[in-house]
């Protein structure tokens, strides 16, 4: 399946905002949004428009495609199923995306990044309720164990970030780090995910 593959630095600078693709360089000196705060390429320095509502629905839609290292039609489909569930659609997105598996094992401090949580995932280092899962997409539910696997908490990668585990506070989620297991009590809801996304945009976005 196709990705993105191109500097995740250039995301960042081209949203003016931290998507924290790349874990703790983000939270450093050498963060890109804070060494050089300008949209990458030459035409962008030195020019200010005045932003439209359709350019800041877009803006908003392209910054949580990339936070959560979507293509454009995988974050449509998202959305679309999120419009067909019950509830708010804008919730629905958020909480259908922070349910995958790799937002799973990013948010419980598990990989340092995204894309590290994809990796882990397709690699079949990550189980499901003891069964093998390698789809990065997956969506966890209610009262699933989501656990390294045994074999895989040997190998030389996925060790050397095991050790330095910084467990995040998830109200929603469990961790035993004896076991190396998340347990997902609930669902999240919408004031779990601290992310600084306006979702209504988004829908105001595809409701055009």
């Amino acid at each position: 399946m196709a990705r993105y593959t191109g500097p995740r630095c250039k995301l960042c600078r081209r949203e003016g905002v931290k998507l924290f693709l790349k874990g703790q360089r983000c939270l450093s000196n050498k963060c890109a949004v804070e060494r050089r705060p300008t949209p990458p390429g030459m035409r962008a320095r030195g020019r200010r428009r005045r932003q439209t509502p359709y350019g800041m629905q877009l803006r908003e839609k392209q910054r949580i495609r990339r936070s959560y290292g979507l293509l454009e039609g995988q974050f449509y489909n998202f959305y679309k199923r999120a419009e067909r569930a019950k509830g708010i659609t804008g919730h629905n997105l958020l909480i259908l995306l922070d349910t995958r598996l790799d937002s799973v094992l990013l948010r419980a401090g598990f990989v340092a990044t995204r894309a590290q949580a994809r990796q882990y995932v397709l690699h079949g280092h990550v189980a499901v309720n003891g069964r093998k899962v390698n789809i990065p997409s997956f969506r966890v539910k209610a009262q699933d164990k989501v656990a390294i696997r045994e074999n895989s908490s040997v190998a030389p990668q996925v060790k050397f970030r095991l050790e330095r585990i910084q467990p995040q506070p998830v109200e929603w989620l469990e961790i035993d780090l004896k076991r190396l297991e998340i347990c997902v009590n609930r669902l999240p809801k919408r004031e779990d995910i601290t992310l600084p996304f306006n979702e209504q945009l988004v829908v105001e976005l595809y409701s055009r």
